[in-house]
């Protein structure tokens, strides 16, 4: 069977967690078995609320109505205090003043205030009733100590509605509801936390608890892991090597379900800022598959599941276009390296690009700016003392290509870009200064034994200043080195030469027809 997607609180990466719009667009953008999960809160009369946190500020709008100034109260949940406002001090009809707003703050709060109310529950499986339905417990133990009882709330709903599945993070909980449900279809999965986190029945840490999974089989048919119990990662936020959890909880008869996944949230370099990527690792990597994915943009696993899972690289196009480098796999490995274009290679690519510069002896290289400032170290290296600057290339200054010999250049380090830097979104940075820089010649090799590549993209730019400013020919070079390549007699791969300067392309055409 296919892996299952359960959507966190709805869509609650794009809508507030638990509104009705949330878990209207998971119907309508993801695969038609997706499961619906509420976190259930209770108030204090007793009803069962979806609603992400203990707290009511995060995630609703509470803190702003003047109804409910200075009512925050500090709790302990699970011997930490904490302070705010709490259901359990509120009736269903006082919550009816809210409105769900986004609770994680990097998000959009374009939908907050659209008058998303707060739902029981019922409500949600009522509007929803052709979804598969999902309740999460997570403090049984906080709202016993508050003389409320989630087993019997959870026990009055499987009166009325179907839920498919019932998790928490409490042993004790689970437990106390094994024996009303064990002639129903509703499963039971205990939720592991963090493996430094006590659970609160047992006081063991998640951790130990992991080592007994025979222990957990006793009184649950799967467990919700965080995704990190399976492909751990480093302090540097690459992937470690991945752990036997699945194989071990399998060989158990424990279906797993991984969490903690969320489009954006930062996930190892290892995935290149790819969601898709990180689903499939968890369902496509020739090992095992977990039985489920716990995210709150259901979207993308619907999309890894049914689109991408077990395609293969040998797989037919559905639509035929070309996949057209952006200085070679620039997302992964310093643009216009050899680590680049092999990447690119390796991807898929059908076509590779070089952006042609041209060094000081008249070399073309391959280089995404004619400025060294934008793709190298130059800045740190012995040459920092040639900036200057020329208004016909750009505003500001630089160090240019054709300032230097190809051998400085290639004395210099590459540099990887990282065109989100400004809010820390850093690419692959243990490889940011890796590869070697490459000529248009060496491009041109590379692309004659890569029987995959359907052709070369030639790009070429500032070429009139060139000629007139500083005596370099880009067009005569470029001709020169597809001709000692061989290319003039070749019709596979195809070259391709783009340029904003129509006199360039006037001065390619007749000589390049046959290419």
């Amino acid at each position: 069977d296919a892996p299952l997607v359960v959507a966190r609180g709805g869509f609650s990466g794009v809508f507030p967690d638990s509104s009705y719009d949330a878990y209207y667009l998971v119907l309508i953008t993801s695969v038609p078995d997706a499961i619906l999960w509420c976190d259930v809160q209770l108030t204090k009369d007793g009803v069962g609320i979806c609603f992400p946190n203990l707290n009511l500020a995060n995630g609703s709008d509470i803190s702003y109505i003047p109804l409910f100034n200075n009512q925050q109260k500090v709790y302990q949940v699970n011997g930490v205090p904490v302070n705010g406002w709490f259901s359990v001090d509120y009736t269903f009809s006082d919550l009816g003043n809210l409105s769900l707003t986004q609770g994680i703050y990097s998000r959009t709060e374009r939908f907050n205030g659209n008058s998303l109310k707060i739902m029981a529950v019922q409500d949600v499986v009522y509007q929803f009733n052709q979804s598969a339905f999902w309740l999460n417990v997570q403090h049984d133990a906080f709202y016993t100590q508050h003389n409320l009882s989630m087993r019997n709330f959870v026990l009055n709903v499987f009166k009325s509605v179907i839920v498919d599945y019932i998790s928490s993070p409490e042993v004790g909980f689970l437990r106390s509801i094994l024996a009303p449900f064990a002639s129903s279809k509703t499963k039971l999965v205990f939720r592991f936390m963090q493996q430094d986190d006590i659970e609160p029945s047992t006081n063991q840490s998640y951790g130990s608890l992991l080592g007994n999974l025979t222990f957990i089989k006793k009184f649950a048919s799967g467990i919700i892991v965080p995704k990190s119990y399976i492909w751990p990662v480093d302090s540097s936020n690459y992937l470690l090597p991945l752990t036997s959890v699945v194989s071990d909880a399998h060989k158990v008869g424990l279906k797993v379900f991984a969490s903690d996944f969320a489009n954006d949230a930062q996930f190892s370099f290892n995935y290149s800022y790819d969601p898709v990527a990180e689903y499939l690792s968890f369902i496509d990597n020739g090992d095992f598959s977990v039985d489920g994915v716990i995210s709150d943009f259901p979207i993308t696993p619907s999309e890894a599941i049914d689109c991408y899972a077990h395609l293969g690289r040998n797989a037919s196009k559905q639509a035929d276009l070309l996949i057209i480098t952006k200085n070679g796999a620039s997302g992964d490995y310093p643009g216009c390296t050899d680590l680049a274009y092999s990447k690119a290679i390796v991807d898929g690519a059908d076509v590779i690009d070089c952006p042609v510069q041209m060094t000081k002896d008249g070399i073309p290289i391959c280089l995404q700016s004619i400025n060294l400032f934008d793709s190298t170290n130059v800045v740190q290296s012995s040459f920092s003392n040639l900036a200057t600057t020329i208004p016909e290339i750009q505003a500001g200054t630089g160090i240019f290509t054709f300032t230097l010999t190809w051998s400085e250049i290639q004395t210099l380090k590459a540099s990887i870009s990282s065109p989100q830097a400004k809010y820390f979104l850093f690419r692959n940075p243990n490889f940011k200064n890796a590869g070697n820089f490459v000529t248009l010649s060496d491009l041109l090799a590379i692309a004659k034994t890569a029987s995959s590549l359907s052709g070369v993209l030639i790009s070429i730019e500032n070429a009139a200043y060139l000629a007139t400013e500083q005596g370099l020919s880009v067009t005569d070079a470029v001709l020169s080195a597809l001709s000692k390549a061989g290319y003039d007699k070749l019709t596979t791969p195809k070259v391709m030469i783009q340029s904003r300067d129509s006199s360039v392309l006037k001065k390619l055409h007749d000589p390049c027809s046959a290419w």
